[in-house]
């Protein structure tokens, strides 16, 4: 059952039409009511580690590494759900999927629901929404909270697209990346002079993979070394659930990925290719800041719906809580209130960027968001913060190799919960065992849960984390035989 709203939306109207907007702390050249111009960017699919400044071992990024010097990096970043409709709502709304109610990526998101473009809307900011919204299968319908709309219908296609401006179609013929971002640009050319949000969602880089006509020959000669852990041996699979192993053979499995229409190396290869435009991207964006004399008072996020696995534990693609999946890239820049080149290690999260929005307009955040702003993190380090967080994803019809996962994460512990399965859970040792190779408890065919002695209060401390983080945030799915 989803959330009664109605009390909220009626009084957002209201509480912004009688409250005195006071500045954000820290809002610094921001209008005379702290509201300022914020330019969020989202990427499809992006792997956290998929930037040099990321040392990644061959792409090159120097945009990307551009807005991180310029900023602060977020080592880790994460989804509360691994996979691109549910995520996206939640970047939009500040809450987990099971309070939204978008589980798939087939659902719309309800309109009735109160997202960051409809509150800044409503505070007098000019709106804009350019690229891939991917929420409600095929619908390229303009949506609530922005005055400008351009986008398309589903997951769109590299090259040529029938655009949706304003309730009018038009076909663009040019690679998407280029498109989305000049439309983005003169759009905030001619909006410059009141505070903007202009949000930017990038097809790329969802497969099929067509990199752009320049970036095509890219990377010709580097040599793809896939991880460890993509290896078909039994210590690859020690303690590992059936399910994982059984996905190895399936469209999201390295033996048959999307029915071998293309080999690992070569989708890896034209992943990485395809991201050279978005690189591109970052780069005009910025250009285009600066010349407007904006740079240095405009908030930009850059980040991604969610990760991607390259054959970790014989998988591609996301919906899993390992690592590669559920981490993203996060990066966030405004050279007049942070200090370039920063690297934090607290937790944000997806859910976060909602009410980080709300509060660089100078808005107070809607108690209903469960994220947390993390705008004064860069320059507050003692700012309390969170421990864990709980990962959630919903079973999916049409694609049932993976099963519902309800998991808990801590700083250095990750302990998973698979629901509807007769299979094993999972409890890994992050700073000991990265790569996620080494389950620490194993699991009976009568469902015996036995951690290594070394483990076992790690074991029910996170069991017991779990259970609180669930009854916090009202988790539907937290079935009544495990409380």
């Amino acid at each position: 059952m989803k959330p009664a709203y109605a009390f909220f939306a009626v009084c957002v109207g209201a509480l912004l039409a009688t409250i005195a907007i006071q500045p954000a702390r820290g809002a610094a050249q921001g209008d005379s009511q702290g509201r300022r111009n914020i330019l969020f960017i989202l990427m499809d699919d992006m792997r956290y580690d998929t930037m040099s400044c990321m040392n990644h071992p061959f792409m090159k990024t120097p945009n990307m590494d551009r807005l991180a010097s310029s900023g602060v990096r977020f080592r880790n970043a994460f989804v509360t759900t691994s996979l691109c409709s549910p995520s996206r709502a939640s970047f939009l709304t500040g809450i987990y999927a099971h309070r939204h109610g978008v589980f798939d990526n087939r659902t719309r998101l309800d309109p009735k629901l109160p997202t960051y473009p409809q509150l800044l809307q409503q505070a007098g900011y000019r709106t804009a929404f350019f690229g891939k919204w991917h929420m409600g299968d095929e619908t390229d319908q303009p949506q609530p909270g922005f005055d400008h709309w351009a986008s398309f219908k589903g997951q769109g296609n590299y090259v040529k697209n029938s655009f949706n401006i304003n309730g009018q179609h038009r076909q663009i013929d040019g690679y998407v990346t280029d498109v989305i971002t000049d439309m983005a640009v003169d759009w905030i050319k001619a909006n410059r002079d009141k505070p903007f949000l202009a949000v930017v969602h990038h097809k790329a880089v969802h497969a099929m993979f067509i990199p752009a006509e320049r970036h095509r020959d890219l990377y010709a000669d580097v040599k793809i070394a896939l991880p460890p852990s993509s290896l078909d041996t039994p210590e690859n699979y020690f303690r590992r659930p059936r399910w994982v192993r059984e996905q190895r053979d399936s469209w999201h499995g390295i033996n048959d990925a999307y029915y071998k229409e293309i080999s690992l190396d070569q989708f890896i290869r034209d992943y990485c290719r395809a991201l050279q435009a978005a690189d591109d991207s970052v780069g005009k964006l910025i250009d285009t800041l600066e010349q407007l004399g904006l740079r240095e008072s405009t908030l930009i996020v850059f980040t991604s719906d969610n990760g991607f696995l390259f054959g970790e534990h014989g998988l591609i693609d996301k919906r899993c809580m390992y690592e590669e999946s559920i981490r993203i890239p996060m990066i966030m820049s405004c050279p007049s209130l942070y200090k370039g080149g920063q690297v934090l290690d607290p937790m944000v999260l997806n859910i976060d960027v909602a009410p980080t929005f709300v509060e660089a307009a100078g808005l107070p955040v809607p108690g209903e968001m469960q994220g947390r702003s993390f705008l004064q993190l860069p320059n507050d380090p003692n700012m309390p913060w969170r421990k864990s967080f709980l990962y959630e994803y919903f079973w999916e019809v049409d694609y049932p190799e993976t099963p519902t996962v309800l998991g808990v994460r801590t700083d250095r512990y990750k302990y998973m919960e698979y629901q509807g399965v007769w299979d094993a859970n999972e409890l890994y040792d992050l700073q000991d065992d990265p790569q996620e190779l080494h389950n620490r408890i194993s699991t009976s065919r009568r469902k015996v849960v036995t951690p290594d002695p070394e483990y076992a209060k790690v074991y029910e401390d996170l069991r017991k984390e779990l259970r609180d983080l669930t009854a916090k945030l009202g988790c539907r799915d937290w079935p009544t035989w495990k409380k």
